[in-house]
């Protein structure tokens, strides 16, 4: 029995159709959208009903759900509130990575694991750079650790840090300064002396999601903080993030289900608007019920591809991975239509703030922001489609 197993903890196994959680997120996601505040309630909410350990491993005394279940949970919490959606999923890909490959030091992890009992406990994975951007695209930090002689000091600077001051753990992607440079993440505490935060977020969408500047300077680390990203076989370093794999849908995920809030909206909306001249609820009328089977098409399709993709991975399916980037992309396509459809048809009531309908599509632009981008997934798409062999050449007569 290893050290993490005597410290195992049990974590609730959450109810993946309890649709109480989406309300209550629902309830307070306009009041946070215009403070921008750490969606406080909206993250217990979610922890009291044991969402953000849900990726726990069963080895770990979590739950130990799936990637399917995952996009459940995070299309319902969307459509609740897509700031504590994402802060969330965030969250679960953490662990989700600790679940497919045990990095983290055991005894770190064990602490989260007993934090994450008794209260919401945010991780995330902090890589983003002011000048670099993102990493997706291609480059090494300018974050660097630096060896001590009892450990590591990191210095840098990282944007677009979601979870603020909220977060227990960083996550962060860095550079060493050895004499052959390592590129990996420092598993930073938040509460490490060194780190300041840069309110910089005053973002289109997301406004809750507390996506701040956050500053290292010196931060002492432990020796075993940092794990390495392993380069390719032929040596050179590739960003994870730059293809998509099928735990990166969880992002999407959370899309969609702003998508099917603004569906249920519409839907709202159309049943109790009663024009004069009309006389009646326009959602009697032939040109709302084709906009409203419109809407709901697009949605079909999210989810469709979505929960498709996941089912073809649980069921052993791998041929359509190659394909997850553009899947993404198409994801994204859809949810943001489906949105701008409702918006378009219900002119300038959808763009007043008392209604929902226009924080739902500041929010949902926000999904083309998560990688790989549409430009970078057509492009590896085409590459890979234009260097196969044709059916001729791979079968000559």
């Amino acid at each position: 029995m290893t050290a993490l197993d005597e410290r195992t903890v049990a974590l609730p196994v959450p109810d993946l159709s309890d649709a109480a959680v989406t309300a209550e997120l629902a309830a307070t996601a306009g009041t946070y959208d215009r403070s921008g505040a750490v969606p406080e309630a909206g993250i217990a909410a979610v922890h009291r009903a044991g969402l953000l350990t849900a990726t726990v491993a069963t080895r770990y005394g979590g739950p130990g759900a799936s990637l399917l279940d995952a996009a459940r949970i995070l299309v319902a919490l969307g459509e609740g509130d897509p700031s504590v959606a994402l802060i969330t999923a965030n969250t679960l890909n953490v662990h989700q990575g600790q679940a497919a490959a045990a990095t983290w030091p055991e005894a770190t992890y064990a602490r989260i694991l007993r934090r994450s009992v008794h209260e919401p406990t945010l991780l995330n994975a902090v890589r983003a750079e002011p000048e670099l951007g993102a990493p997706a695209r291609g480059g090494l930090p300018a974050t660097v650790a630096r060896r001590t002689g009892d450990g590591w000091s990191l210095s840098g600077r990282k944007a677009y840090a979601t979870g603020g001051t909220a977060l227990a753990h960083h996550v962060v992607w860095a550079v060493t300064d050895d004499e052959e440079p390592r590129v990996g993440h420092l598993l930073v505490p938040a509460d490490a002396p060194g780190i300041s935060w840069v309110d910089t977020w005053d973002h289109l969408g997301l406004r809750a999601s507390n996506t701040h500047d956050v500053v290292y300077d010196d931060v002492a680390l432990p020796p075993d903080a940092f794990v390495e990203i392993p380069r390719g076989d032929d040596g050179v370093y590739r960003d994870p993030a730059a293809v998509a794999g099928p735990a990166s849908l969880g992002h999407p995920a959370l899309y969609v289900g702003v998508a099917r809030a603004a569906r249920a909206a519409f839907v709202r909306y159309a049943r109790e608007r009663v024009p004069t001249a009309l006389g009646r609820p326009i959602a009697e009328t032939d040109r709302i019920r084709t906009v409203a089977g419109e809407i709901d098409a697009h949605v079909a399709q999210a989810e469709t591809l979505l929960f498709g993709a996941l089912l073809r991975v649980d069921a052993g399916d791998t041929s359509h991975l190659p394909q997850l980037s553009l899947l993404k992309v198409q994801i994204a396509r859809s949810a943001i239509t489906a949105v701008e459809t409702a918006v378009a048809a219900l002119g300038n009531p959808a763009l007043t703030r008392h209604l929902p309908f226009e924080r739902h599509l500041r929010d949902v632009l926000c999904v083309r922001v998560h990688p790989p981008q549409a430009d970078a997934a057509f492009l590896d798409a085409g590459r890979r489609l234009l260097s196969r062999p044709t059916p001729q050449e791979e079968n000559p007569r």
